[in-house]
């Protein structure tokens, strides 16, 4: 059997050390579209040393590396090939330093059977090096093809968005060469950059990172409600529901329901869902 719950779930992969600097963070926020205009107050907090801020969204660059040890889980013999990322849970513990040295914890947090795929979550705390946790990270991944062993099938999709207009809307202009700036982060994925890989993945031309589309709309809503308080993000829940080419603009949808901002994500030029069934829990 290519997945057996009873063997993979629970499993701890190897501590992993880490860390970052100043320059790692202002990287990631060019990458996200940070910036724009280049003199604003509010942007040179995410693009200049001199009193930087880190978008909470910047917790899924460091454990990048945490998929590399998947192949080591017992029970979990499938094509990693036909792996995609559907969703992304991020729990912020505490406000995310400018620079750290870090630990990182994996584990299979659980494993559901979808009929046709079987859906791996896989959770990475990471934490100061001899200090407090900073965020959590559960990352849901879709085995294509490995469903069908009988398994509960999960918790239904949650974070829907009322049926009504939008309390806030912003709209985040990519640019053509963004996944090549994105992919210096880390995610190196030649579906990003290379026009011919991209056509063999079913696409005309390479497609932005799911993660980077995850950091615009982060920073849509954190600029749109938050006034650019990074530190109001206690927790970023998001379904990947669509591609964006570079180039095209990012509108973001925003309801404040309650202690949560639910959110939709579509392009401008072809009115697709890039993210769905989103939501940033405030933290008071």
């Amino acid at each position: 059997m290519p997945v057996d719950p009873a063997k993979a779930v629970g499993f701890e992969m190897p501590e992993a050390k880490g860390g970052w600097s100043q320059d790692d963070v202002i990287l990631y926020h060019l990458g996200v579209g940070a910036g724009v205009p280049a003199t604003d107050p509010n942007e040179l907090t995410y693009t200049y040393e001199g009193n930087l801020k880190v978008l909470p969204s910047y917790g899924v660059i460091p454990v990048s590396g945490a998929f590399g040890g998947m192949a080591g889980i017992p029970g979990v013999d499938i094509n990693f090939a036909l792996m995609l990322h559907g969703e992304q849970d991020l729990e912020i513990k505490k406000t995310i330093p400018t620079q750290a040295e870090v630990v990182h914890r994996s584990r299979v947090a659980d494993i559901f059977d979808k009929g046709k795929a079987a859906l791996i979550i896989l959770e990475v705390e990471t934490a100061e090096e001899g200090g407090d946790v900073l965020f959590v990270n559960r990352f849901s991944l879709f085995a294509r093809g490995e469903g069908g062993f009988g398994g509960e099938s999960g918790p239904k999709a949650g974070n829907q968005a009322p049926d009504r207009a939008p309390d806030y809307q912003s709209e985040s202009k990519t640019i053509p060469q963004q996944a090549l700036l994105y992919r210096l982060n880390g995610d190196k994925n030649p579906l990003h950059a290379d026009p011919e890989f991209a056509k063999m993945a079913g696409f005309d031309t390479p497609i932005l990172h799911g993660l980077c589309s995850y950091g615009v709309v982060c920073k849509a809503v954190v600029d749109t409600v938050f006034d650019g308080d990074t530190t109001k993000v206690g927790r970023y829940q998001v379904r990947f529901a669509g591609v964006v080419f570079p180039g095209e603009t990012i509108v973001t949808s925003m309801w404040k329901e309650g202690g949560k901002i639910l959110v939709e994500a579509k392009t401008k030029e072809r009115d697709t869902p890039v993210i769905t069934n989103a939501a940033i829990t405030i933290r008071g």
